[in-house]
């Protein structure tokens, strides 16, 4: 019988963390990763990539209008902040103590910490 794998690739971004957009009309901009995409390699940052969107009259909201909203952005356009320096890094996967793969700062070399 054959085991079932993961389809889903591991990211370098993840909820949470603090990202810097690299490219776009937003770039140059920081915010931290509301949700992540993974299906489509996509994700919401804070404060960052804002479309207007037209909402309809409804029972909960009778004003309707036009809100500024996040759109998702594409995770090739984000670098994250390593939280030791503050700078914007690459990010690579190696085994800590415990023999699990852990993010690593590229830059720096240290573990980034989970959450």
């Amino acid at each position: 019988m054959d085991r079932k794998k993961n389809k889903q690739a591991k990211l370098h971004i993840r909820k949470g963390d603090k990202v810097q957009v690299i490219a776009g009309n937003s770039r140059g901009k920081e915010g931290v990763v509301l949700e992540v995409l993974p299906a489509k390699h996509r994700a919401f940052v804070e404060g960052v990539n804002m479309v207007t969107k037209h909402v309809k009259p409804s029972a909960t909201n009778p004003e309707g209008g036009i809100e500024k909203t996040e759109a998702s952005i594409h995770l090739s356009n984000l670098k994250l902040i390593d939280p030791a320096t503050g700078e914007a890094t690459r990010t690579g996967r190696k085994e800590n103590k415990d023999g699990k793969l852990q993010r690593y700062s590229k830059k720096t070399g240290e573990f980034i910490k989970n959450g």
